[in-house]
């Protein structure tokens, strides 16, 4: 499956980037929601400041502060179906996906302009509840630039997945604006040696 296939001709996006809408069924969202709020999410720190989305990591976690990857819990049995169609996209193996971040976006909460860690490899982000406006731009960035952001061709509907690999993965950042309703997400990462 390639970015042609998924996305329309008219609105190009960055090399590496894979999106496609309904990759779960509405029953399959309903059931990792209802789940999902039975985990123990907290608040990510960042400079000394709690960010407004709660996460829960799985396999791995990451330290925003010290950029070291640690020990979480196992992947639930409920996100192995999920992470098992992940990896379909990706010629990967499900277990190469050996972290998992599952992110409770409230009202009012994005994530800023980022690439993910070093640490990873290919991402897999499944979107759930509500959707959310995902735009990229060039990495890096050059100071004063004015450099445009380049937004996605349409929003990550609930229900959707996209793939970040390759060029969109190395040479582009990332950022989630926040939406106006709760959200929530899972992001399946592979480990770079």
């Amino acid at each position: 499956m390639s970015q042609i296939d998924l996305l329309p001709l008219d609105n190009p996006l960055p090399p590496g980037l894979i999106y496609q809408s309904d990759f779960i069924a509405a029953d399959e969202e309903a059931s990792l929601v209802a789940a999902m709020k039975n985990l123990n999410f907290t608040a990510p720190t960042m400079h000394g400041v709690a960010a407004k989305r709660r996460t829960v990591h799985f396999g791995r976690s990451y330290d925003f502060n010290s950029f070291w990857l640690g020990d979480a819990p196992p992947l639930p049995d409920f996100l192995e179906p999920v992470r098992e169609r992940a990896a379909t996209l990706t010629a990967r193996a499900p277990e190469e996906f050996g972290e998992t971040l599952v992110t409770e976006y409230s009202p009012g909460a994005g994530i800023g302009w980022h690439r993910d860690a070093p640490a990873f490899g290919i991402i897999v982000g499944v979107s759930l509840v509500a959707a959310c406006t995902m735009k990229f731009r060039p990495w890096p960035v050059a100071k004063n630039s004015g450099q445009r952001t380049k937004p996605l061709g349409k929003l990550l509907e609930p229900r959707s997945v996209y793939v970040l690999d390759g060029e969109v993965r190395q040479r582009w950042q990332h950022s989630i604006a926040p939406g106006s309703a709760l959200r929530y997400s899972i992001t399946f990462r592979t480990l770079r040696g």
